[in-house]
């Protein structure tokens, strides 16, 4: 058997990685922002009890997202190890 290495998804704009800030809100309940240190672009993540994958719509995938506050400031080559791993969007 072979043995697969794990992965992750990395957030990626302007050709570098997002940088990923988190905030407690009053209540208690905790965002996260995904940015761009480029061109501000941003993206809001709620967090929210692990429900069944299938409530969120059909063909939900679970994802583990690699998240820094402080990224690093270099260029990411695209890393392709095997074939369809830039899969269109669906």
């Amino acid at each position: 058997m072979t043995e697969e290495t794990p992965t992750v998804w990395v957030p990626v704009c302007c050709g570098r990685m997002m940088r990923c800030n988190l905030f407690r809100q009053a209540d208690g309940s905790v965002l996260a922002a995904l940015v761009c240190t480029m061109c501000s672009k941003n993206i809001t993540l709620e967090q929210e009890p692990l429900a069944e994958p299938n409530h969120y719509g059909e063909g939900t995938n679970l994802l583990r997202l690699l998240g820094s506050p402080k990224p690093p400031k270099t260029d990411r080559r695209k890393v392709v190890s095997e074939p369809g791993g830039d899969e269109p969007t669906l």
